[in-house]
């Protein structure tokens, strides 16, 4: 299957409804240069991505590069389908899988068992893809009988290895990373970055945001520059971190 993604004047607002006080209001508004405010009938409005052009398909390895607040982990958001763009379009083809929050579409009052058809199934795979991948996914995890227990029993790496086994099971065509993920104690941070490896390798198109240059160059073959929301370049990985890198 071909996999695509196109942006044509993608923009993110974010409306900010909560400012209780003028002192609080002053520290929100302080965060951000001032051209990425705006106001709308006396709410304040974030423009959290503004006017991003690009477009991708098979084969390519895209990574996210831009200081603190340039949107990188907003636009994951965007392409994963948590938010919807404000204005200006965005064409996908294929399932978008990702790695953003471990913690999404867990419910601790169920066992381990019941969260893998429970998250599989909110990750879009059909009840013969988790049937079918349940026992592989177990044997990864190394929980044993744990998975017959609720995961409020679980300690916090028991509880991510899980939701990692869960969503590297996936068969995906959009590969979305935030980071490079530690997954648990380091017995097992081996076994998971080798299976992160052949996940990427399954991917049509893989979008990673880091703050490591290195991880970009080492994984990408294209690059975004993102800066306080716009987009400052897109193209080979090494033109555009080298550009990058020269802004500082």
């Amino acid at each position: 299957m071909t996999a695509y993604i196109k942006a044509e004047n993608l923009n993110i607002e974010m409306p900010v409804y909560d400012l209780s006080g003028r002192s609080m209001k002053l520290r929100v508004l302080g965060s951000f240069k001032n051209e990425r405010l705006s106001s709308n009938h006396g709410i304040t409005v974030v423009k959290a991505l503004q006017n991003l052009h690009f477009e991708f398909g098979n084969g390519d390895r895209v990574g996210l590069v831009g200081r603190n607040g340039a949107g990188k982990s907003t636009l994951l958001r965007v392409l994963a389908g948590i938010y919807e763009p404000t204005y200006g379009t965005l064409i996908t083809k294929g399932r978008a899988v990702a790695l953003l929050d471990m913690g999404l579409g867990m419910d601790e009052t169920l066992s381990g068992y019941d969260n893998i058809r429970l998250r599989g199934t909110l990750l879009g795979m059909s009840s013969a893809e988790i049937k079918d991948k349940t026992e592989e996914i177990a044997d990864f995890t190394d929980l044993n009988d744990y998975l017959y227990l609720p995961i409020r029993t679980y300690s916090s790496g028991m509880r991510i290895r899980l939701a990692f086994a869960i969503s590297t099971a996936l068969d995906p065509e959009i590969l979305l990373l935030d980071e490079v993920i530690g997954v648990g104690d380091a017995a097992f941070l081996d076994k998971a970055n080798k299976r992160l490896k052949e996940f990427q390798q399954r991917a049509k198109i893989v979008f990673v945001a880091s703050h490591s240059n290195q991880v970009i160059r080492d994984m990408c073959n294209k690059a975004i520059w993102l800066d306080s929301g716009k987009q400052m370049m897109v193209g080979p990985v090494e033109e555009v971190i080298s550009a990058y890198e020269q802004s500082f």
